[in-house]
Parts: structure tokens; C-alpha cells; sequence
């Protein structure tokens, strides 16, 4: 049975495609997908995200535990702070990519949904020391505010002061009774914010949200915003069996201190890697690359990961795995049975956003 975020309801009132998803019943679109995309870069876009998971730790050892398991280093992290981090397994694999929040008492980790008792088990499986670990995404919605008038929108609409938020920080506030976590975070590449309530409040804080110039945004529209900035996804770009090195993400990877699958990974640091990411672009008309299509430059080199018509950019764009000793500039992705043409380009594939990473 497919699960339901406490806003179906909601969607189902405005008229979204719904879709199965993670396990769950979720939005994929209200409208054009292309149009809230778009609509996102230049305005203000509202997201249930409700389906995502939420673990949280804690314990005397909850820190070493955690630091033992994630790519990143928590012990740096401040009250308030979030942090991106992949959970890996003893093979240096990717478990999942997830966001640690850190509370003076705990750390609340939000995963991705198609990952959420997968990533429970684990840890639980890895326990060890004084550590309690406790699976509470059934109590918990997460709605998306996203977009360069975001900031605004929240001030207006709510009276939610969040100037002095900065990125990837968090403040528990109470609004009209309610208690919300909102943190400076997003999946979209903007400026934006992601607020968490307990179910029973969802319907109240949606529809606060949802006055003025907001509109609804679903999966596609996320999607397509997700790979305009070179954001990964589990299961496309992230798995068990690839490392943060293989997927170019070593910048969020501490080597200095003792983690699970460290010794794959230090040495493909030293050796060097199999595969790579890389990121690519067309501008010819209906050339769209989709996940799973083959990648050549004489030969077969990869598969591509992830691909869609940028509406922000207007034309194509894509991600894959090449072998790693391939340096050309262009490549060649079988659509329709023809060789497509692609150049090489670096990411993210939209450079100017209103984030602020201050």
C-alpha cells in the first residue's frame, strides 16, 4: 500500500498529477512542469516534502557514532548548524546522502524517502557505545519554500522574520502555537527555506504559506531544479557501490580521521578511480538525455545518470559515468536509436541563483 503525506488532501484539490513515489502517493505536477521550474528561479514555489525521513540520535556517544558513519565531520558542527553528509558502508559506498542537524542533546538526520528504513537499519546495525537511535518521520511534515522571493514571502504571509537565518542554519520558533523547525536549506538551487511541523499541523502551515504569489511545485519541477545545479540523487548519481570520489564529491569528505569504507577510499584517492561524473549539454532541438541511455565516444565509455530540457537555460543537459580515463570534450548518447552529440561543461549548469551561502 502507497503511503499519503497529511496534504494529499490538498493536492488532490488542486488538481496535481499524482504519482507513486517512494513508496508514497506524491505531486508530480499542478500545472507545466517546465513553468514551475521556472516559476521557482523567479519567484516563489511551495513543495510538500513530507515524504522525506527523519532519524534522530542521540546518547553520551552519538558523536563518535555518527562521525564513524558519515562522509563529513560533525564534531565541527555548532548548535544550529546543518550539515551535508553521505552515510557509507564498509566498501566506501554510498548509503544515502543526507542532512545532519545538530541540537545541543541530539542530532536529527533527514534522509532521502525511498532510503528511510534502509538507512534505520543500518544504524542500528552499526550501534555501538551509549547511542539511541529513533525513526520518527511518521510524526513529522516538511513543506519546501522556495525561491529568490522566499525570504519575503515568509515575512509576509506569516510574520516570520528569517533575515538573520543564514545558510544551512536552523531556529525552532512557535507560530500562532504551533512549534516549527525552519532551516536556510533547499534542494532547488535558490534561496529558500524548509519547514517542519508535526502532521497534525501541516494542512494549517500549507495553507499560511500558500497565500500571494506562491505556487505549488511538485517532483518534476524539483527534478529538473535539482539537476540545473548539479545536485545528485540517490539511486541515479549515488549508490552503494560508488564513493564520494567516484561521484566527485570529495570536498565533502573528511580523510584524516578514522571512518567506515575508509581504506577503498583513500585508495582510490592515491590510485586513482575506475569511473567519473561528468556533466554535459546540447543545444539541439529535442535531443533529450534520459537515465540509463548509453554514453560513447568511439567506443562505449558510460551511462547517463540523469538528463532533462533545462526550461531555465533552454536546452538539455545531463550527468553520467564515463570511464575515468576518458578526457575528450565531447560525447555521443544513443536517443531514438541516433548518436547525439553533447559537449562537456563544468556545474553547476545554472551558475547565477539568489542563493546565499553566507
Amino acid at each position: 500500500m502507497l503511503k499519503r503525506t497529511p496534504l494529499y488532501s490538498i493536492h488532490k484539490k488542486l488538481n496535481a498529477k499524482i504519482v507513486p513515489f517512494a513508496g508514497f502517493e506524491m505531486p508530480l505536477s499542478y500545472d507545466s512542469i517546465l513553468r514551475e521550474a521556472l516559476y521557482t528561479r523567479k519567484k516563489v514555489s511551495c513543495f510538500d516534502v513530507s515524504h522525506m525521513g527523519e532519524i534522530e540520535i542521540r546518547g553520551k556517544d552519538a558523536l563518535s557514532f555518527l562521525s564513524y558513519l558519515v562522509s563529513s565531520d560533525p564534531s565541527k558542527m555548532r548548535d544550529n548548524h546543518v550539515q551535508y553528509a553521505m552515510l557509507l558502508n564498509e566498501n566506501g559506498g554510498i548509503v544515502d546522502d543526507l542532512l545532519i542537524y545538530k541540537f545541543p542533546d541530539r542530532y536529527f538526520l533527514v534522509v532521502n524517502a525511498v532510503n528511510t528504513e534502509k538507512d534505520y537499519e543500518f544504524l542500528l546495525r552499526h550501534k555501538r557505545g551509549d547511542v539511541e537511535i529513533y525513526n520518527i518521520g511518521e510524526k513529522i511534515a516538511q513543506i519546501a519554500v522556495q525561491g529568490p522571493l522566499s525570504e519575503e514571502h515568509l515575512r509576509e504571509t506569516m510574520d516570520l522574520h528569517l533575515s538573520d537565518l543564514k545558510f544551512y542554519r536552523f531556529k525552532e520558533v512557535e507560530y500562532n502555537g504551533i512549534p516549527l523547525l525552519i532551516s536556510r536549506t533547499g534542494y532547488t538551487g535558490e534561496d529558500g527555506f524548509e519547514i517542519y511541523t508535526e502532521k497534525a499541523s501541516a494542512e494549517v502551515i500549507w495553507n499560511d504559506v500558500f497565500k500571494g504569489e506562491i505556487k505549488p511545485a511538485g517532483l518534476g519541477a524539483r527534478d529538473i531544479l535539482r539537476l540545473e545545479m548539479g545536485y545528485p540523487l540517490y539511486g541515479h548519481e549515488h549508490s552503494e557501490s560508488i564513493t564520494p570520489i567516484e561521484a566527485g564529491l570529495k570536498r565533502f569528505l573528511k580523510t584524516k580521521d578514522r571512518f567506515i569504507g575508509r581504506k577503498r577510499i583513500l585508495r582510490q584517492i592515491k590510485d586513482g578511480i575506475e569511473k567519473k561524473l561528468i556533466a554535459f549539454y546540447t543545444e539541439e532541438k529535442g535531443s533529450i538525455p534520459r537515465g540509463k541511455m548509453k554514453i560513447y565516444a568511439e567506443d562505449e565509455i558510460g551511462y547517463v545518470t540523469s538528463g532533462s530540457f533545462s526550461p531555465t537555460l533552454g536546452y538539455s543537459i545531463g550527468m553520467g559515468y564515463v570511464d575515468a580515463e576518458f578526457d575528450g570534450e565531447e560525447i555521443y548518447i544513443e536517443i531514438r536509436g541516433k548518436k547525439r552529440e553533447f559537449k562537456l561543461c563544468s556545474l553547476p549548469f545554472v551558475k547565477k541563483t539568489s542563493l546565499k551561502k553566507k
